[in-house]
């Protein structure tokens, strides 16, 4: 399970330092891919590989560049990583969730904003941790994704798009 992510909302471009751009993308994706390398002279046949995507990643965010491109590259990551596992029958795939309530997504907002995190979405509220945790577990589990790998699934609390 590759799950570690930096963010900090810039309003601006130029807001965003080359130390920020540099450290949400070590953090964001480097991580991912240090960790898939170092796991695999451990993993065996049927073994699964789950990456932590974002909405952010699917349709960009203004206040979340950094971020946000970071997840795009977990999700494209994801893929690659699928097809150049599957010889080897490790599947790897990806859970990429809308809004959450967790303290990374309120973290550096004021107030009056962590009060309206998630509104936006259809459902008109953030997901809690433990609505995303399934997610993660149908993507470990032999009996219920044995034949799902490369797949980005995306819990936006009604949002639509394309993944």
């Amino acid at each position: 399970m590759n799950n570690a992510a930096f963010q900090k909302h810039q309003d601006d471009l130029e807001e965003i330092t080359e130390e920020q751009w540099d450290r949400t993308f070590r953090t964001n994706i480097y991580g991912y891919f240090y960790m898939a390398k170092a796991a695999l002279k451990h993993l065996k046949h049927g073994s699964v590989i789950v990456n932590c995507g974002s909405i952010a990643g699917l349709q960009g965010n203004k206040q979340l560049l950094d971020y946000a491109s970071t997840k795009g590259a977990i999700h494209a990551f994801t893929k690659s990583l699928a097809q150049n596992l599957v010889d080897r029958s490790i599947r790897v795939n990806c859970v990429a969730p809308g809004p959450v309530w967790t303290p990374l997504n309120v973290a550096d907002k004021p107030a009056e904003q962590v009060a309206e995190h998630g509104k936006k979405a259809p459902m008109e509220r953030p997901a809690q941790p433990e609505e995303i945790a399934p997610a993660f577990v149908f993507f470990a589990s032999e009996a219920d994704s044995s034949y799902i790998t490369g797949e980005v699934l995306a819990l936006t609390g009604g949002e639509t798009m394309a993944a």
